[in-house]
């Protein structure tokens, strides 16, 4: 079975062609980058579809989709009107996503209306966090009426590192492992025996670490402020999931590359953003090594964590007393599965590019095959 895995980012659109009778070997791969971005030719997702069929060498059996919000509709299913309606439910709080997902399932399906899709919900793999860890101290009937509660995101990339970690170190040292998974979109992961039981995302992909031009955490009451300054809620959300992030605190882009450029050439804006960036993220390793009683593997993913020298550094700083100590020199490496950590780190530290895709297409192959 040739399986097509579109992973869209809220500005990206990677890609891969994998063939599950050679245990998901790569036929072809793809990226777009800042899409709907200032310069960028492709001003959608669903405009990179052409391009993406015209060059795969043969055509899919499948589409899978590495699909984000589903509500109360979660795991890999295949895709129907009745899912992507759910999907535009809950669009109004993954507005980032889900709307170019079902832009893609649409357009997948007027393009290749004889292959099958499945979505492959990122909310899955977080299914195992503990309902402590879920719920929000609101009124019970939001939470059992209204599903308010934190989903979990990223689940595809956070599986992979919870498989691919003990086959690099063994099952035994890959009992507790913090996943940080950042890049255009970030989250922190703790892993328990491989199983998650603790993301910082909320109910919306919009929270936990700020993200590339989304808010992350934010305090609601802030609201009230901004409505009785004359801004609407539509204007606030707007800027919140579209102006906020690294953006929004930079000034300057939200993409951390052009962000580092700019705090080397002096910009104090973006230095903050930077500051900030790396704070939000050691506040989360910090509650998951409470959470965990330690850490055994603390894995980076994502664009950020396979190649953000600089900001894995000022991540792992002073964690010694965790017996978390990174290698300065062995720090120096992008985009390639190798281990980080200095000899006398108790904690293995590495960078494990994700392979999302291979996680979705193996979900995507067992939903078609099954019965």
């Amino acid at each position: 079975m040739l399986i097509l895995v579109a992973n869209l980012g809220s500005t990206t659109f990677k890609f891969k062609l994998l063939d599950m009778k050679l245990n998901g070997h790569e036929l072809a791969r793809g990226g777009y980058e800042r899409i709907g971005q200032s310069g960028s030719p492709y001003r959608a997702h669903g405009d990179v579809i052409d391009v993406i069929l015209k060059d795969l060498p043969q055509k899919p059996d499948a589409v899978g989709f590495k699909a984000v919000h589903g509500g109360p509709t979660s795991g890999a299913v295949r895709v129907t009107d009745e899912v992507i309606s759910t999907m535009e439910q809950f669009a109004d709080v993954a507005p980032a996503h889900n709307p170019p997902y079902i832009a893609a399932m649409r357009a997948f399906r007027e393009k290749l209306p004889d292959v099958p899709q499945v979505a492959a919900f990122e909310t899955a793999f977080h299914q195992s966090i503990p309902m402590a860890r879920q719920v929000y101290a609101i009124p019970h009937e939001w939470t059992e009426k209204l599903g308010i509660r934190r989903y979990g995101f990223h689940g595809a990339s956070h599986r992979y590192i919870a498989t691919r970690v003990p086959e690099l170190v063994g099952k035994e040292k890959a009992r507790r492992v913090i996943s940080c998974h950042l890049g255009g979109s970030c989250s922190v992961c703790a892993i328990e025996d491989g199983r998650s039981v603790a993301n910082s995302f909320g109910m919306t992909a919009q929270s936990g670490v700020p993200h590339n031009n989304r808010v992350g955490d934010f305090d609601a009451f802030a609201l009230l402020k901004l409505t009785k300054q004359g801004h609407s809620l539509d204007e606030v959300f707007k800027k919140l999931s579209k102006e906020g992030g690294i953006l929004g605190m930079s000034g300057v882009s939200p993409d951390m590359r052009d962000v580092e450029k700019a705090a080397a050439g002096g910009s104090r804006r973006a230095q903050l953003a930077i500051d900030a960036f790396v704070e939000s993220v050691r506040h989360y390793l910090g509650a998951y090594l409470v959470a965990l009683g330690g850490c055994d593997v603390l894995a980076f993913a994502g664009g950020i964590g396979e190649n953000g020298i600089d900001l894995r550094s000022a991540i792992c700083r002073n964690l010694d007393w965790a017996g978390i100590v990174l290698d300065p020199l062995k720090n120096q490496v992008r985009g390639k599965e190798t281990k980080v950590s200095s000899v006398e780190s108790d904690a293995d530290i590495w960078i494990v590019p994700t392979n999302e895709e291979l996680i979705v297409a193996r979900q995507t192959q067992a939903v078609l095959t099954a019965n």
